[in-house]
């Protein structure tokens, strides 16, 4: 989806498609043929944006494969489907029983992490529409903090290291095809980065704000209980980038000492995702790894509202006495694109936790999947015209 701005410029829309997650190019041409395009026709739009995940395998596979790539891009124009950005963070096994920390391998002291993410730019920029010139890829905030515990220094100086050769790829890829891809660390709870003030210095020190910036994520932001205003003025002050920004909705509960909140937090406590838990006190913020640690130990202080990094439906917030974090998402987006100019250009929605919902939250069967990401995409389509900014075919 394209939405013109006032200063003229087009600002992107997107739904990530980690949500449908394939390891294999014939799941993601399966994936756009079962989901992307029967959402696109939900919305009764002749064109739609995808944020498209693609696995190691898939990308190997297209990156070795000129016709396959060829095939890919023929069957997005043909379902009426663009891609202007890719979710570069999972490397593979997102649709795995149990995803935790694998997430977050390999990392950014990796070769292999490089690698990947070249292959996702060098696809990025065959797979742009003709009239866009610029595309986007967010990636895992260096590495999960305890992959630093030992030779912290070592390692986060060998991440930077990596993420300059992978500038420099992105110099020549611009060079060779005329089409620019920046790259995104996305800050995350329990990361090496975990909040936009942690992204500051490394990015700074990296020196490359024209490859390499930041991709906010609303409720990475709001489960560390940033103020946008505050994060996004410090950013700006240190010239760093937002690169894309994912709109994306915490878990928040108001009152997690009572044992009502507590019931309707173990809901949400599954075994597929992390959900890192925080709240905040007069030392700060205070946190757990995931839900059912916070809920089962006494780790976590009760007397303020806890979040969790759970990406609820933006259309549908939890039933009482449980809501989301909506309105950070609200003020993110207003300072993102409701000024004179966009601070980014690339917003996409990920909720991809629609089957890790409690069973009675689940989308039961494609269509009811189809309406909820409809819903979420017409959701954030009105808070973008809110906002001044005119849809276009």
């Amino acid at each position: 989806m394209r939405f013109r701005h006032p200063d003229g410029s087009v600002v992107h829309l997107a739904y990530c498609t980690n949500v449908h997650p394939a390891e294999t190019l014939d799941g993601v041409l399966a994936q756009l043929r079962d989901h992307c395009e029967p959402v696109r026709r939900r919305l009764g739009r002749d064109r739609l944006g995808i944020g498209l995940w693609l696995a190691r395998g898939a990308a190997h596979a297209l990156i070795t494969d000129p016709a396959a790539l060829r095939g890919l891009r023929a069957e997005l124009d043909r379902r009426g489907l663009e891609v202007v950005t890719l979710n570069g963070f999972p490397y593979e096994g997102f649709g795995a029983e149990e995803v935790k920390h694998r997430v977050y391998r390999p990392d950014w002291a990796d070769p292999e992490r490089l690698d990947h993410t070249t292959s996702l730019a060098r696809l990025l920029a065959a797979l742009l529409p003709d009239d866009v010139t610029e595309g986007t890829v967010s990636t895992l905030p260096l590495a999960w903090r305890t992959a630093y515990d030992d030779a912290r220094a070592d390692k986060a100086q060998a991440a930077l290291a990596t993420l300059a050769t992978l500038a420099e790829r992105l110099d020549a890829l611009q060079d060779l095809t005329g089409r620019s891809v920046r790259i995104g660390l996305e800050p995350e709870p329990g990361c090496v980065v975990e909040t936009t003030r942690d992204a500051i210095a490394p990015l700074t020190a990296l020196g490359r704000p024209d490859r390499v910036g930041l991709c906010l994520d609303t409720c990475h932001l709001a489960t560390s209980f940033e103020d946008p205003d505050t994060a996004l003025d410090a950013l700006a002050a240190a010239g760093v980038p937002v690169v894309k920004s994912q709109l994306s909705a915490a878990l928040h509960a108001e009152h997690p000492a009572r044992p009502e909140v507590r019931a309707a937090l173990a809901a949400f406590a599954e075994p597929r995702f992390l959900h890192q838990t925080r709240t905040t006190t007069d030392a700060g913020l205070l946190g757990t790894d995931d839900l059912d640690e916070a809920l089962t130990t006494d780790a976590l202080p009760d007397a303020a509202p806890w979040r969790a990094h759970f990406h609820v439906p933006l259309h549908a917030a939890p039933a009482a006495p449980l809501t989301s974090t909506l309105p950070v998402l609200k003020a993110a987006l207003a300072r993102l694109v409701g000024g004179p100019r966009p601070l980014t250009r690339h917003l996409e929605v990920e909720t991809y936790t629609w089957q890790a919902l409690p069973p009675e939250l689940r989308p039961r069967g494609r269509a009811q999947l189809t309406d909820g990401i409809a819903a979420e995409l017409t959701l954030a389509r009105d808070l973008l015209t809110d906002l001044g900014l005119k849809e276009l075919p």
